[in-house]
């Protein structure tokens, strides 16, 4: 065991190894927003912190780079044509979140 770091630190980073691709939820030692916990898809773990898609953003409408029609309410802004990023005026773009294993003062996931 590491100096500085406790039990409960050293054990969750093997126990979060385990939900990779997994939904959980992750309380910290914080306040305000972060408080109430962080759900999410972990997506990366190591002795230091883990990762955790929080919000997964909207799929490119033009991922091939071909024409959009506005028809089929791409992008919708009105143009019959579509070029670049199409998420533009859009709120959700998705985000992630890192977490400092040694802040984790509880972990929830599925007893499955």
């Amino acid at each position: 065991m590491s100096e500085g770091r406790g039990v409960f630190s050293d054990n969750i980073f093997d126990h979060l190894c385990k939900f990779i691709g997994e939904t959980v939820t992750i309380f910290t030692e914080s306040g305000g927003e972060s408080g109430s916990g962080f759900t999410g898809v972990v997506i990366f773990v190591n002795p230091c912190f883990v990762r955790l898609i929080t919000c997964i953003g909207p799929a490119p409408s033009c991922a091939v780079g071909s024409s959009c029609d506005s028809s089929f309410g791409f992008c919708g802004r009105g143009s019959n044509k579509c070029k670049g990023d199409c998420s533009v005026g859009r709120n959700n773009l998705g985000s992630v979140v890192d977490i400092p294993t040694d802040r984790i003062v509880a972990f929830v996931h599925n007893a499955v």
